[in-house]
């Protein structure tokens, strides 16, 4: 199913639009013949695409930004999120503090905007479903988180479909699996691919938790970002779309593709082989064929590809600030 737009121009608000996912995504609604309006908290931010506007919501404006932008906007995609899954760990009560009452206020506001055509809520295919005995997991499939990040996605997850069949709020929960690509930033406590290759190119010892590491569903930041918004165009409101490439690799598959690019860079590879952690999920890869057959998505770059393009980036950034790691 194609997913067609209207001659008139509609607007789309893209909270947390200037992070890694949210600038692909700001990208693909501009393509896609959208206006855009961005909500951040950066007061300068810089490299969006012409005539895409920000607001800047700075930590003390409460709600006064997010009013202001949603009244403007036909449709939202909410990305904004304090957290990682790795960051979760150190402060689990944080975790639910900065999250959980700060999205269910923009629940509650957006259900009082019965303008809206949908809202698009950005949850976890990578935390939600903890350890599973089936590949690839379906979003039927019990969901039984083990990190601090996926227990509160889920919880959000739930007040969405409150907010849906008691408020008529038009939400599509949409459960990404991990992304990559161009932009990543490393060492962020996700991102194993970003964070791989650019220790690589700083010199910095890689761990390896495991001798195969995990075994997860990564998928090319120009596909993720078309997925989320194929989920805003045709998704069905009250409905949860996992995200990803239904192919999963181990993290010393990763290493092992990454290494003729090493190789060809001239530069080492140092890895340490540490034991496993009892928090990390084995395996997760998605089954993405609800999506696909409600919209017509499918990913469209492969693992190969997306590691070149991903790589030749690093290089390049490397290249034009040599005194500094790639961070």
């Amino acid at each position: 199913m194609a997913h067609q737009l209207s001659s008139a121009k509609v607007t789309t608000c893209v909270i947390g639009g200037a992070g890694f996912i949210g600038r692909a995504v700001v990208a693909e609604l501009v393509a896609q013949g959208r206006e855009v309006l961005v909500v951040g908290r950066n007061d300068s931010p810089d490299g969006f695409p012409v005539g895409v506007r920000y607001l800047d919501n700075a930590p003390d404006a409460g709600m006064t930004v997010l009013r202001a932008a949603i009244e403007q906007a036909d449709d939202v995609i909410d990305l904004a999120y304090a957290t990682s899954p790795g960051t979760s760990f150190q402060d689990p009560v944080n975790d639910i503090l900065v999250n959980v009452p700060e999205t269910v206020r923009l629940f509650e506001l957006a259900a009082t905007m019965t303008h809206l055509r949908r809202f698009v809520w950005i949850s976890s295919g990578g935390t939600v479903y903890g350890r599973t005995a089936i590949e690839p997991i379906r979003e039927t499939h019990r969901t039984q988180p083990l990190s601090p990040y996926g227990i509160t996605k889920l919880a959000l997850e739930k007040y969405a479909h409150m907010y849906f069949e008691t408020r008529q709020l038009p939400i599509v929960c949409v459960r990404p699996a991990n992304a990559y690509g161009e932009g990543q930033r490393p060492y962020a406590g996700q991102g194993f691919i970003a964070t791989a290759i650019a220790s690589m190119l700083d010199g910095r010892e890689l761990t390896l938790f495991g001798e195969q590491g995990t075994i997860r569903d990564y998928l090319y930041i120009t596909d993720l970002a078309a997925g989320i918004v194929a989920a805003l165009l045709e998704g069905e409101p009250g409905e949860v779309y996992n995200l990803g490439s239904g192919q999963g690799l181990t993290n010393r598959q990763i290493l092992d593709m990454l290494a003729p690019m090493a190789v060809a860079t001239g530069v080492p590879v140092h890895l340490r082989i540490a034991p496993e952690r009892p928090f990390d999920v084995p395996a997760n890869i998605l089954d993405c064929h609800k999506l696909t057959t409600a919209t017509g998505w499918q990913p469209a770059v492969s693992i190969t590809d997306g590691l070149s393009r991903t790589w030749a980036w690093y290089v390049a950034r490397q290249a034009a600030a040599p005194s500094s790691s790639v961070s």
